[in-house]
């Protein structure tokens, strides 16, 4: 992310039609386009992504505990959407829209405020005219797993 403060917000259907998914997602990470709102309430940010790949970091606070003392699940479930559904967005073509249709999450240790910062990592899997998949996981800055998906995003190819 560049020197200037972060913004939150979203754009315009023609500002989002004019780029393709890779110049989009990487116009958000260097400031030029600004991060998503849901990235502001959660305290998470898109800080990598690829043709096929992207990772969001985020950091397990207190205010996103559940009443029994750990994260809320939410937390690790957004993270990962959010990483699996911008490493497909970033195989679109400049028109193109999608949006998921399946999340699978499983939790394999909980988050809590001790925890440090965390990354979710998306990748494709398989990517159709119509239909794409991928796969991701969340980890600590040690490596430690949290937590691993898979989603299903369904593609609309731009009207020509």
């Amino acid at each position: 992310m560049n020197e200037r403060a972060m913004q939150y917000g979203v754009v315009t259907p023609e500002t989002a039609k004019s780029h393709d998914g890779l110049s989009f997602v990487q116009a958000i990470i260097d400031g030029t386009l600004p991060q998503a709102p849901i990235c502001e309430v959660l305290g998470f940010h898109l800080i990598e992504a690829e043709y096929g790949r992207a990772v969001f970091e985020g950091v397990p606070e207190f205010r996103l505990y559940n009443p029994i003392g750990t994260v809320h699940a939410g937390f690790a479930a957004t993270l990962l959407d959010s990483a699996l559904g911008c490493s497909i967005f970033s195989t679109l073509a400049k028109g193109d829209s999608w949006t998921t249709l399946e999340l699978k999450l499983n939790l394999v240790r909980p988050l809590t405020k001790d925890t440090g910062p965390v990354r979710a990592e998306g990748r494709i899997i398989h990517r159709g005219r119509t239909v794409a998949t991928s796969e991701g996981d969340l980890k600590d800055r040690a490596g430690k797993l949290y937590a691993h998906a898979t989603t299903t995003c369904m593609i609309f190819p731009a009207k020509e």
